[in-house]
């Protein structure tokens, strides 16, 4: 049986990593990653670890997030501390040591094994591709890097974008041009279809469970999605929906997480009936208006709101969602730099 290993901190995992990890494992039979990590690291712990344990399925993935040296020239003791911590994740003989970056060779010197330098940076080669890809530039440019980003990893770099708002105020309609225009995917209403399927007289067990669909299929659409993903409401809407059926907004949808911008749809078109919608009423949709948007401040998400016609609500997103920044984050660490 041969045995293979390799660390890093994978922070975020990319292709260069999943080529890296592929092929060390098409040459052994046991295969042994382990992921460091830091408290202060710009992307938790553990959040890498539940990434790597995704991306290489049959392998032994292991965490390690114990302030330690990162650098030789941090401690004397340098050496010591990492074939203890090695030896603790691998106790069994290593065969191979693979890695992409020099550190490899006397990594391998130190906790045995032959070191096999996969990789075409640690060659000098490729640099324009794969070869030249490393964590620290996918760190301060993921979606300039979007494609070398594994779909788990993408969906921390996504921007999730809602439209929020009473009922025919074209929330499905914008959120489906936007998609369009920025080149992505947007999630539908789950709430309409629980509507059109069992009726709109809900009670509290229906409207959580229309909260969860809603924030499941978000969690998944952030995966697919291309840098940005926008959503036809959230739990938060939900949430504004009970206060009018059911004279209360459960805890539940409050804690569901967040999106990064929300879109509130100003009530200043003309109410439609489509079938499924209820509060029509002139009083009455101004008071839904106004439990919409207290959830929104109550809640201290980032909002703005968005009026006018048809064009004019598409332009003013259009601004607003161009405002909102890229994620873009920078750390180091020095015993396996380029292989985070």
């Amino acid at each position: 049986m041969t045995r293979g290993f390799l660390l890093g901190k994978f922070m975020p995992p990319h292709a260069g990593h999943q080529m890296l990890i592929d092929s060390a494992r098409a040459m052994v039979d046991d295969l042994t990653i382990l992921v460091c990590w830091l408290p202060d690291d710009p992307i938790p712990g553990p959040l890498r670890l539940q990434w790597m344990r995704e991306l290489a399925p049959g392998c032994r993935v292991i965490g390690h997030g114990a302030v330690v040296p990162q650098a030789p020239e941090d401690s004397d003791d340098f050496w010591p501390i990492w074939r203890a911590i090695v030896a603790q994740a691998h106790p069994e003989p290593i065969d191979l040591l693979f890695a992409g970056e020099a550190y490899g060779l006397r990594l391998a010197q130190e906790v045995g094994g032959r070191f096999v330098p996969l990789g075409a940076r640690i060659l000098g080669a490729d640099l324009d591709g794969l070869g030249g890809l490393s964590a620290s530039a996918v760190r301060a440019d993921p979606w300039g890097q979007w494609r070398w980003i594994a779909p788990p990893v993408r969906a921390h770099f996504t921007r999730t974008i809602v439209l929020h708002g009473v009922e025919s105020t074209g929330k499905s309609v914008l959120a489906e041009r936007l998609a369009r225009h920025f080149d992505t995917i947007w999630v539908p209403e789950y709430g309409r279809a629980q509507a059109e399927v069992h009726s709109v007289d809900m009670d509290e067990a229906d409207l959580l469970l229309i909260g969860a669909a809603q924030s499941a299929t978000i969690a998944a659409g952030r995966r697919l999605a291309n840098r940005r993903l926008f959503a036809d409401t959230d739990a938060l809407m939900t949430a504004a929906w009970a206060e009018m059926m059911i004279g209360h907004a459960p805890d539940a949808l409050l804690a569901y997480p967040k999106a990064d911008l929300y879109l509130l749809l100003e009530p200043d078109v003309a109410w439609i009936d489509d079938g499924t919608r209820l509060y029509g009423d002139d009083p009455v949709r101004a008071r839904f208006a106004d439990i919409s948007r207290n959830v929104l401040i109550d809640s201290g998400v980032t909002w703005a709101s968005v009026g006018g016609d048809w064009d004019s609500r598409f332009t003013r997103a259009v601004s607003l969602i161009e405002d909102l920044a890229p994620p873009c984050m920078t750390s180091g660490f020095d015993l396996a730099q380029e292989s985070e």
